[in-house]
């Protein structure tokens, strides 16, 4: 077996118009399919990342929250390669989105920084 790619990331929202808004509007990803599963009572918006995988935007009634601070255990973060980290922190702060400052992996000497989504989950711009 040889993985190709990433295909798709889940991220589980509690207010699907909230979510919708940010994901679409925000980040500028693009709707490729929208669905309401009403023996579930939960949401699915399917979006199309630039690389050709996709994000899956679900809501559930009554879903817990996760913990993300302190660090937990499973997936941190989804990451997003940008031109500029800097100027896009500077764009979505612009737009109310929250935003910490840029920094710079130690390792690579590459900048980064994080934003966070409706429901504080954490996203990364990564400079490419």
């Amino acid at each position: 077996m040889q993985l190709q790619r990433i295909h798709h990331v889940a991220v589980i929202a509690s207010d699907y118009e909230r979510s919708k808004t940010f994901y679409v509007d925000v980040l500028g990803l693009k709707v490729v399919g929208e669905h309401y599963r009403a023996e579930r009572r939960s949401h699915k918006l399917d979006l199309a990342l630039p690389d050709g995988g996709q994000l899956e935007l679900f809501t559930f009634p009554d879903a817990p929250p996760r913990p993300s601070r302190p660090e937990a255990i499973g997936l941190r973060h989804l990451a997003f390669a940008v031109a500029d980290v800097g100027e896009a922190l500077a764009e979505l702060a612009g737009r109310g989105v929250v935003v910490e400052e840029v920094r710079v992996d130690e390792y690579t000497g590459k900048r980064f920084g994080f934003f966070f989504d409706p429901d504080d989950l954490p996203l990364e711009l990564y400079e490419a």
